[in-house]
């Protein structure tokens, strides 16, 4: 599992305020990486909301809006299984590009918690479920906490 070596991250996000961007494709999946998520920003005691979007592929143009009208930080969440045509690609790489760009173009973070998988079982592995090996909505939120602590530092 590439969860092996991660760092624990562990900040105080009193006063920030972060909206979870969440995909409802595969929604037993989508629930679970947005209740790490969730569990990761209530720790933190960072304030946050839920936007709810069709897939993936509308994550970028609301994780900008939200980050544009005040939020500190998006942790954007969604599930991407390999079907038989190349659909997979064109919205894995628009997801992932377009995320990108919104940190940058904003200046704030982007927790990134797109799983992009090749069967739904990798998805089960990684999204925090009861025997999972990784919890990668709670591992974007608590990047997306430490790096807007960070950022916060920089500019004060």
């Amino acid at each position: 599992m590439s969860g092996a070596g991660s760092p624990d991250i562990s900040v105080d996000g009193s006063g920030l305020d972060v909206v979870i961007v969440a995909g409802s494709w595969h929604e037993t999946i989508s629930e679970a990486l947005i209740a790490g998520a969730s569990a990761a920003l209530e720790e933190s005691g960072a304030s946050y909301r839920l936007v709810r979007v069709p897939g993936s592929f509308e994550l970028p143009v609301v994780s900008k809006a939200a980050l544009e009208a005040g939020a500190d930080a998006v942790v954007a969440l969604g599930v991407i299984i390999r079907g038989g045509t190349p659909h997979f690609e064109y919205v894995s790489a628009a997801a992932t590009d377009g995320l990108t760009r919104v940190a940058l173009d904003t200046g704030k973070p982007v927790g990134f918690g797109v799983l992009t998988l090749d069967d739904e079982q990798q998805g089960i592995d990684r999204s925090g479920l009861p025997g999972s090996k990784e919890d990668k909505g709670r591992e974007a939120a608590e990047a997306a906490v430490a790096t807007a602590v960070a950022l916060r530092s920089l500019r004060s």
